[in-house]
């Protein structure tokens, strides 16, 4: 019967199939991929110094009007190495056939650990004071990122197998300082991404092998961030805020695989999909306890509830909408360090972040959940001029259950596939950075 109507609805199904595997692709765009770790030093303390610490050129990046707590000229280039683990437990995943009332178990290997072994986190910033009330600086990071890839095999693979999510921020800054108190600052971010996504597409029977997705784009856009810092000598105190950033992925969409009646979809196309960020809102204090002796907070919100929904627009065809409803998140991080002598700074701290996921429309994609991170680290002073940071932290990410149901194909060749499973990881990570003050 099928085969009878193929002529009919080809051209339906081929936008059909194409549109269905951008929106199994989409939640990546969207979850727990915002990478807390800017900057090796705050990393010991748990990102807790933020928009307040202002003793490390990181500072632009959390917030540039701590500038102006920086003499002279600074550098800072290093990086994080992230060491993620994640597994998935099959909870009885299961898909349709169109035209048979029961559904049939979708079966497969676990996907094993999908992250990479290491995973780098560049950063760069450099500071300059160019009189005693004016400071201008550069950062570059990669402040969302994500990058995984599960066994061929896997009982999830319609939701995901392979996603490699970059970005590169590119932020010059400046920063005034307003009296010998307070300070005002600010940046533009310049931002590229660049995303690939794949995944399996069932077949009308699931005797045949997987068709297969694959999704790539990329995009540049701007942003913006503004903070004020303020001290009394020994209490600072500061606030920042990060502008969301809109893109619009251009690229391609790749479907190979299908057969029968499906298999006027395979081929490539053009396709675009938005990318909105989160704006962040950072508030900090830090407190000399003694003069060796001091103590940070920070509480930080991100606006991840702007994005409700995927919209995919095909190069021929109508949009078509996910709804994903995120919700806003908030991390909350608490530290301390000690100078234990000129030469040496001890310091730890520890983080509440919870995940901005729906608990409805989570996904393998973005294996996430609430975490508490334990972290430590120190500060080797060589001399007057140069520094180096070394830090530590543990990740324990909260078990999550998944019920990912997503529809393939036009009527009547509709095939829904619902990937059930719990998944559960945790990440250990060690950061280093070089600091050199002219």
């Amino acid at each position: 019967m099928l085969a009878g109507r193929h002529f009919l609805f080809s051209p339906l199904l081929a936008t059909g199939v194409m549109t269905g595997a951008l929106l199994a692709s989409a939640p990546a765009f969207a979850g727990g991929f915002y990478l807390q770790e800017q900057s090796p030093k705050e990393t010991g303390r748990a990102m807790s110094g933020g928009a307040a610490a202002g003793d490390d050129p990181s500072t632009i990046y959390f917030n540039p009007a701590a500038m102006t707590q920086l003499n002279g000229i600074q550098t800072s280039i290093g990086g994080n190495a992230l060491m993620p683990s994640a597994h998935q437990r099959n909870r009885g995943s299961n898909r349709t056939i169109p035209g048979v009332p029961t559904r049939v178990p979708v079966t497969g290997n676990d996907g094993g650990n999908p992250f990479e072994s290491v995973i780098p986190v560049p950063s760069f910033y450099a500071t300059g004071q160019v009189s005693d009330r004016l400071w201008v600086g550069l950062g570059v990071n990669a402040p969302f990122g994500l990058k995984l890839e599960y066994d061929d095999g896997f009982f999830g693979r319609y939701d995901s197998l392979y996603t490699d999510l970059k970005t590169y921020n590119i932020q010059p800054s400046a920063a005034y300082k307003l009296t010998d108190n307070l300070s005002i600052g600010g940046g533009v971010d310049v931002q590229y991404v660049k995303v690939t996504l794949t995944n399996a597409l069932p077949q009308l029977s699931p005797l045949l092998a997987d068709g297969f997705a694959k999704v790539k784009g990329d995009d540049w856009s701007v942003g913006w961030n503004a903070g004020l810092f303020y001290t009394t000598g020994k209490t600072n105190f500061g606030v920042h805020y990060r502008s969301a950033i809109s893109h619009n992925l251009k690229g391609t969409q790749t479907i190979s695989g299908l057969a029968g009646p499906l298999a006027t979809a395979n081929g490539s196309v053009s396709a675009t999909a938005p990318l909105d960020l989160p704006d962040i809102l950072t508030v900090s204090m830090t407190h000399s306890l003694t003069p060796k002796l001091r103590a940070m907070l920070t509480g930080r919100w991100y606006n991840w509830s702007r994005f409700k929904s995927i919209a995919i627009t095909p190069a021929a065809g109508t949009p078509s909408v996910k709804e994903l409803d995120y919700k806003d998140s908030y991390s909350v991080s608490v530290g301390g360090e000690y100078d234990v002598s000129k030469q040496l700074t001890l310091r730890a701290g520890t983080m509440f972040d919870r995940s901005p996921t729906n608990p409805q429309h989570l996904t393998t994609r973005v294996p996430d959940g609430d975490r508490v991170w334990l972290t430590g680290g120190a500060t080797w002073n060589i001399s007057d001029s140069m520094a180096v940071n070394l830090s530590y932290a543990h990740t324990f990410v909260e078990k999550a259950n998944i019920i990912r149901p997503d529809s393939y194909f036009p009527a009547p060749a509709t095939v829904t596939a619902t990937t059930l499973a719990q998944t559960s990881g945790n990440a250990d990570q060690v950061a280093g950075s070089l600091v050199v003050r002219f």
